[in-house]
Parts: structure tokens; C-alpha cells; sequence
């Protein structure tokens, strides 16, 4: 049985990848990357494939029973039509199964929204493909977090306009370990999965960051809009739209949701402190 998990080279596939090879064996996993040799440090069979090539897709999933498709990185309206060339080439090939990576979040009320809306249009395209199919929906990821602690020590606060939201933060460790299952597990096909932790405020993000980095930080909020101009006068403005709309969802209460992932995966998700530990240590 032959397993494929797309964008092999990026952070998520890589982490969903090492999980499998852990449940299956190297043999039984196929990696797609749009850069081949990007992916090649994984141990397996790579092959190439580009979301904007469904002929690279037809080529790619031969032989592949189960496909694991991990959400594109393009602007929203791309990636539809970029998700929809890995499904119909799936349907080409007689995939019999397809597990999606979409996201937790709101389809109309930050600027994030567009992207919520494009995943969840790709949820719809799997649900109608006739392909045995699971989703997860993945929420906030920690890491970045963590990468920006010299900044945040630097400035000694965290900032932003999430005020007193709560946000189920959650790792590509364990939504690797859950995807791993989600694609072995028959059980959960034609389900939809909240793969999140426990929700945690800003306040005690930085608690307990403090408490595992020995630092002195606080978190001080400010505006929607004032976010939202530093962000977009930082990054530019998509990536600053997308950053400053996660935000405003975690203020506005979109990522304070019920965790399906002890369904998903059959273990508890680890708590906040034990991730930041985790990637202390890593």
C-alpha cells in the first residue's frame, strides 16, 4: 500500500512523513515535492509535483493508494484550482483515499477570511470527488512563536491585537502524528477534525514561554487596526493581512474551538507548555 503525502519538502509534510514512515515503513511512503531534491534528506521515493501541474499530478500519484494533501501556500484564488488538479488527478489514477490539511477559521470577518473561504471551497471539491476522504482542520501553529522569541526578548513584550482571545495553539509534530493516523485509520473516512490543544490567552502564552526560556516578558495588546498597519508595513500586504486576520480571529474568539484531536489521533494533544518545551529541546 502505497501512501503519497504532498509538499514533502515543506515543515507539516515532512513532519506527517516521519510519522508514517514510523506506522508503514520507508518502502510504503512516497513523498511529492515541487522541488525534488528539496526533499531528498526524508530517506524515501521522491517524486516531482508542481500544484499548478495536474499532468506532474497524473504522473506523481501512479501506483498511490492513499494521498495526503497538505494546503497550498498561494493566494486563495490560486489555490483552488491548484488543490483541484491533486484531486482530479487522485480520481485519474484510482487513489482510493485522500486526506486533506484545511484550517480553523472564520470565512468572513477578518482579512484571513479569504483564505478560510478557499480552503474550505477545497473541502467541498473532496467531499464531492466520490474518493473516500478525512479533513483536518488545523489551528494556530506555535512555532512561529517560538522562532520569534529573540524579537519578542528584544522588545520585552509580545504584541498584538489579539486582547484577551483565546487560541488552541497547536504543533506540526502533532498534527503529523495525527495525520499519520487519520490516513491508516478507516474508521474516521468522511469525518472532519478540529486538530487543536488547549485554548491559552496571549497573557499566558508569554507565562509560559517565561517559564520555559527564563524570560521576562508581557503581553500587551493593542488595536485591530494598528496591527493590522504594523503588520502589512512590515511584511506587505498579504502576508501582513493574513498574520493580522489570524489575530483578530483569536480576539474575536475563531480559534477558541473544541479539540477533536484525541478522535483524530488517539492520544491526548500535548499541553502548550509541553509543545514550547518541546521545541526548546529540538
Amino acid at each position: 500500500m502505497k501512501i503519497a503525502v504532498t509538499s514533502a519538502s515543506g515543515q507539516l509534510g515532512s513532519s506527517i512523513i516521519k510519522h508514517l514512515i514510523k506506522e508503514v515503513g520507508i518502502k510504503n511512503v512516497i513523498g511529492i515535492a515541487r522541488t525534488p531534491e528539496k526533499a531528498n534528506h526524508l530517506g524515501i521515493e521522491i517524486r516531482k509535483g508542481d500544484y499548478n501541474s495536474r499532468k506532474e499530478f497524473d504522473a506523481a500519484l501512479k501506483g498511490v493508494h492513499k494521498v495526503l494533501l497538505v494546503s497550498g501556500f498561494d493566494e486563495p484564488k490560486k489555490r483552488i484550482q491548484q488543490h483541484r488538479n491533486v484531486i482530479e488527478a487522485a480520481k485519474f489514477n484510482g487513489v482510493k483515499k485522500i486526506v486533506y490539511t484545511s484550517i480553523i477559521g472564520d470565512e468572513e470577518k477578518t482579512t484571513f477570511s479569504p483564505v478560510v473561504r478557499s480552503n474550505r471551497q477545497t473541502e467541498t471539491d473532496i467531499r464531492n470527488s466520490e474518493l473516500e476522504w478525512v479533513i483536518g482542520r488545523n489551528g494556530i501553529y506555535i512555532e512561529p512563536d517560538i522562532d520569534y522569541i529573540d524579537n519578542y526578548v528584544k522588545k520585552g513584550e509580545i504584541k498584538n491585537c489579539a486582547g484577551d482571545g483565546k487560541c488552541a495553539y497547536t504543533s506540526r509534530a502533532e498534527l503529523g502524528f495525527a495525520y499519520a493516523k487519520m490516513l491508516l485509520n478507516a474508521n474516521h473516512n468522511g469525518q472532519i477534525f478540529n486538530l487543536v490543544g488547549e485554548p491559552i490567552s496571549q497573557s499566558k502564552l508569554a507565562e509560559y514561554i517565561n517559564q520555559v526560556y527564563n524570560t521576562k516578558l508581557v503581553y500587551n495588546p493593542v488595536s485591530v487596526k494598528e496591527y493590522s498597519i504594523e503588520r502589512k508595513e512590515a511584511l506587505g500586504d498579504f502576508i501582513g493581512s493574513i498574520i493580522s486576520g489570524i489575530y483578530e480571529g483569536i480576539h474575536n474568539g475563531t480559534y477558541n474551538v473544541k479539540s477533536d484531536y484525541q478522535m483524530a489521533a488517539g492520544r491526548h494533544h500535548i499541553t502548550a507548555i509541553e509543545m514550547i518545551k518541546t521545541l526548546k529541546n529540538n
